[in-house]
């Protein structure tokens, strides 16, 4: 037993107290709102082919390195 703020408090109750604030701690740390995928910067294309044709570039591109 130990005396804490003037009342005696018993080494399981720390020991269970412990766990449960270096638990909580955690989960609260790791948790959260998730961040959103930043967007792609705008594509000053002449025309809509050219953007279109861009659009594709960049969505293989990406596909590429995923699947690395």
């Amino acid at each position: 037993m130990y005396t804490i703020a003037g009342r005696q408090v018993g080494s399981h109750v720390l020991a269970i107290a412990t766990l449960v604030t270096t638990i909580g701690g955690a989960v609260i740390a790791t948790s959260g709102k998730k961040t959103e995928e930043k967007s792609q910067p705008p594509i000053n294309a002449k025309s809509p082919a050219e953007e279109s044709f861009v659009k594709e570039y960049v969505k293989k591109a990406a596909e590429k390195v995923q699947g690395h």
